[in-house]
């Protein structure tokens, strides 16, 4: 939702409207070309940076809090204030945009915690200029490790591309961390069909839901991803070479896969419930079949000793000193047996 404190400022006004998720703001710079590549790593203060076109630049901030910071950082290269308005402003839906100067995408890092059955998310912007690219991340922990391993490697073609081509690789970094949050969401499908035909419990249906909530959680970040990169790749901007068109169309490839994931899993859930639902019948239908029984054969004995009552001359246990505690004793045993034999069924 929008945040209330921004209601009636003017256009690019710097606010977070986000939670405080790290305390201090952590920023890496790293330079690299085709055969240099420098890494620094600085806290809470914007570095000394050149920016020269022979190498590309890149400056990774984690931690938005610092708004002064961050329009320091804004300052610096130039980024429109109303695409830091966006950084700083948590709630806001992936989406691609265009400025003079760069480019500038919003994504959204999911993460899936196979306890609670949540997704985690975390919004990231990339402002990408001639030569030059800033990323902007929620936590501390660094979501492009792998691509920093790359670069320090100078493994694949990263190396000798420009910076459109590190925001491809970024982006694509997170799309395949989307499939890898799905793999665990298809295991706890799998983990619930099996609980529900063996023995499904009061709690499965409140775990069902909570996949449900998942899954829309995901769509809700891919869905508009999907038109972002698609107009990424279909932009004109100066920022962007021709060479890496055909890196952006294989993305945009990724993201219907994983749309295409998404609505599968969300109908094997949608069947999940259906299967649920199911299961409870007919293990009612099996609990009223045993009960049915029992009725059955105490429904004459009861009606014979309703119409001749126990009134009969020679009943031994009638002159019987302990008669009525015995007779208690009895019922007491049938009673606990009953509810023995009723939770050992699991019928309560």
């Amino acid at each position: 939702m929008p945040n209330r404190g921004k209601i009636g400022l003017p256009p690019g006004s710097l606010i977070f409207t986000g939670e405080k998720k790290t305390e201090d703001t952590h920023l890496k710079l790293i330079q690299y070309n085709e055969s240099i590549y420098n890494a620094q790593r600085f806290s809470n203060a914007m570095p000394d940076i050149g920016l020269d076109p022979s190498y590309v630049t890149w400056l990774d901030v984690r931690g938005l809090h610092d708004v002064v910071l961050i329009e320091e950082v804004g300052r610096f290269f130039k980024i429109h204030p109303l695409a830091l308005e966006d950084v700083l402003d948590t709630s806001q839906r992936p989406k691609f945009d265009e400025y003079d100067n760069g480019i500038f995408l919003i994504i959204r890092s999911l993460d899936f915690d196979e306890s609670e059955l949540e997704i985690e998310t975390e919004q990231v912007g990339i402002f990408v200029g001639e030569h030059f690219a800033v990323s902007f991340q929620e936590r501390a922990e660094d979501l492009f490790a792998p691509i920093e391993l790359r670069l320090a490697g100078s493994s694949g073609k990263i190396r000798k591309r420009g910076s459109d081509y590190l925001a491809y690789a970024l982006i694509d970094n997170m799309v395949d961390n989307y499939l890898v949050t799905l793999e665990k969401i298809e295991k706890q499908v799998d983990n619930l069909e099996e609980v529900i035909m063996a023995n499904p419990e009061s709690r499965t249906k409140g775990r069902i839901h909570e996949l449900r909530l998942a899954t829309l959680t995901m769509r809700k970040a891919v869905y508009p991803l999907r038109e972002a990169i698609n107009r990424f790749t279909d932009s004109d901007h100066k920022v962007k070479s021709e060479e890496t068109d055909i890196f952006l169309r294989d993305l945009y490839d990724h993201t219907i896969q994983v749309m295409d994931m998404i609505e599968t899993y969300r109908d094997m859930i949608n069947g999940l419930y259906d299967l649920y639902l199911s299961e409870i019948s007919f293990k009612m239908n099996n609990v009223m079949q045993v009960l049915t029984i029992i009725s059955t054969i105490f429904i004459p004995l009861s009606f014979l000793a309703g119409v001749y009552g126990m009134n009969f001359q020679h009943m031994p246990e009638l002159q019987y000193k302990y008669g009525y505690f015995v007779l208690w004793a009895i019922m007491i045993t049938v009673a606990g047996g009953l509810m023995v034999f009723f939770r050992k069924k699991k019928w309560l």
